[in-house]
């Protein structure tokens, strides 16, 4: 997240709100968002992969993306 300049709070607001879940595997879903930042202001995908366990959520990567097109269908 440090090295790919995105904070906890955005990474956090996409779990708890996301636009899109996807399973990708049995445990592992993907949360994604369309999310704006920026100057000037530009539109992008923040994509978080969690290993769902009875414990909780464990954050395995995130990235933003704008391929948004992609992503969303």
């Amino acid at each position: 997240m440090n090295r790919r300049d995105i904070s906890e709070s955005e990474v956090v607001g996409v779990i708890q709100n996301p636009e899109l879940t996807v399973e990708v595997r049995p445990g592992r879903v993907v949360f994604q968002s369309l999310l704006m930042k920026g100057a000037p202001v530009k539109a992008f995908l923040l994509r978080v992969f969690v290993d769902v366990r009875k414990s909780g959520y464990e954050v395995v990567t995130v990235y933003r993306t704008s391929k948004i097109d992609k992503y969303r269908s």
